[in-house]
């Protein structure tokens, strides 16, 4: 700082210099004892401002050291800071965890609560489910199957695939032919002998249905025609016969009809039979890896009363029919092997395969197109390679329900 002060009065000399007289004025005793004088002047100034310079300096040099020293404390309180965030910050951690594991605890009790809640209306819904499933299946029937007893040949007709049958219910000696898997005609036989013998009078009474039939699964009840529709995959036709009109439709729920129900019927989407307790559907099912569902509705109202998944598999099967409320399933392994039943489903469970036997049809070639069972004859209706047979049964009283 000194050194900027002495540059700066050399400087100030010099500019003055260049304004002083000759050096023949200069002998004027005033002007000198002027220009004495204000240097006089300049000096004391530039001592003050090097004074004040020099206050200035230390005053900079204490305020210096104590900001130097208020840092420094600041340094202090900031990690006493820091410590203190940090304790309280782990203190707000554990009371977050004591808040959650007491709401585990409260979650966990409503979970057991809620778990034992819905274990008891689970329980409460399968015993409603199977009270309901017996007062669907409590008609007076009890019988099983025990062996097939013998067969007799009816008719025979060049056509491989079709199905005959007689109303299941009306006492009437009306005999009902359907020829082909995919067709719209029905021929109606005044009885059993007209049916046989093709020369017997009254001849058939030829009816042309407005909708055409899907397979070989249809049965007659009650005076109605009950069939697949052909034109789709699930729908069901109520046709009445006496009107020769549709009645009612309704279709099969689940993916139904995108898979054939037996591997030995090529035709046949949805078969439906009839038993002591109704009507039926047999069809195979998305989702039940090629097993059979079986489905009971109530012909009335066409609506869907209770389904079932079935163990019984659709590879090697060629039909089947129910029996008093029980599925019976005819497989065939091989072109020439036998016809067995091999699967049967009871919903009520009072059917156990110790309880079976050995249930074989007499040997026929071919696979059977349709085997329906009539719970008015109790009898089979069955069409194999073109003939019309009819199989006589043997059963037995199941056990009661335990």
């Amino acid at each position: 700082m000194m050194v900027a002060l002495q540059g700066a009065s050399a400087l100030l000399v010099l500019f003055l210099a260049a304004f002083l007289p000759p050096p023949q004025c200069a002998q004027d005793p005033a002007m000198v004892h002027y220009i004495y004088q204000r240097f006089r002047v300049l000096e004391q100034g530039l001592e003050k401002c090097t004074q004040a310079t020099r206050a200035y300096i230390q005053e900079f040099q204490e305020f210096s050291k104590n900001i130097s020293v208020m840092l420094g404390r600041c340094q202090t309180y900031t990690s006493e800071y820091k410590s203190a965030v940090g304790n309280l910050a782990l203190r707000v951690e554990r009371a977050q965890r004591e808040i959650d594991y007491i709401q585990y605890l409260r979650e966990a009790d409503e979970c057991i609560e809620s778990e034992d809640k819905t274990l008891a209306e689970t329980l409460l819904q399968e015993a409603e489910e199977e009270k309901k499933i017996r007062t669907l299946l409590n008609a007076s029937c009890d019988n099983m199957l025990m062996s097939i007893k013998s067969l007799k040949i009816v008719k025979k007709m060049m056509d491989t695939h079709g199905s005959w049958m007689k109303d299941a219910v009306y006492n009437s000696p009306k005999v009902y032919l359907l020829i082909g898997s995919r067709n719209n005609t029905v021929w109606e036989f005044a009885n059993i002998r007209a049916f046989m013998e093709d020369n017997t009078k009254p001849a058939p009474r030829k009816q042309i249905l407005t909708l055409s039939w899907q397979g070989t699964g249809q049965v007659i009840y009650k005076g109605f025609l009950f069939f697949h529709n052909q034109a789709t995959s699930n729908e069901i036709i109520k046709y009445n016969l006496q009107k020769r009109t549709v009645e009612d439709r309704m279709l099969l729920p689940g993916g139904v009809g995108r898979a054939l129900v037996y591997q030995h019927s090529p035709s046949t989407y949805i078969d439906l039979a009839v038993d002591e307790h109704g009507l039926w559907a047999i069809h195979s099912g998305p989702g039940t890896h090629s097993h059979l569902v079986l489905t009971k509705i109530e012909p009335g109202t066409l609506g869907v009363e209770h389904s079932w998944d079935t163990p019984c598999r659709s590879q090697d099967a060629e039909a089947s029919f129910l029996l008093c409320g029980v599925l019976y399933v005819v497989y065939r392994t091989g072109d020439q092997g036998p016809h067995r039943i091999t699967c049967v489903y009871d919903p009520l469970g009072t059917i156990s395969e110790e309880d079976l036997p050995n249930l074989f049809f007499p040997k026929r070639p071919r696979s059977h197109s349709m085997i329906h069972y009539n719970p008015r004859d109790k009898q089979l209706y069955a069409w194999n390679e073109g003939n019309q047979i009819i199989y006589k049964l043997q059963t037995k009283r199941k056990l009661p329900l335990k």
